[in-house]
């Protein structure tokens, strides 16, 4: 989701939805929260992230109360400057000249592991 659009939402709240106070994290969320990230976490982990992320989605939960009305959507606070060359097409490798130091190939394509497991769903 785009910041701008991200802000506009977060505007759109009701009053009501701003000022509710948000509930600290269960050891089953961030539990849930390292699977999705794939994180195999401790069970001191567990504790210590319960805490911080309840802790950071207080402090968001605080943030939703200022009127930000007047505030103009942004992405980044400094005003920035690509740099960069201009994005003009050009001939591309070939696929030998691409594949010539992959590990695994498969055709003209490079082979990677699994990364997801069959029984999860996203």
């Amino acid at each position: 989701m785009r910041v701008d659009v991200a802000i506009r939402s977060a505007r759109d709240l009701t009053a009501a939805a701003r000022k509710a106070r948000i509930l600290p994290l269960s050891r089953e969320e961030v539990l849930k929260v390292g699977t999705l990230s794939r994180i195999g976490l401790s069970d001191a982990e567990v504790g210590r992230f319960t805490t911080q992320l309840s802790s950071i989605l207080d402090y968001v939960g605080k943030l939703r109360e200022l009127d930000t009305s007047g505030v103009e959507p942004l992405a980044h606070a400094l005003p920035l400057h690509n740099v960069l060359r201009p994005d003009e097409p050009r001939t591309g490798l070939a696929p030998e000249q691409a594949l010539a130091g992959a590990p695994e190939a498969s055709g003209d394509f490079f082979r990677v592991p699994r990364v997801l497991d069959e029984g999860v769903s996203a």
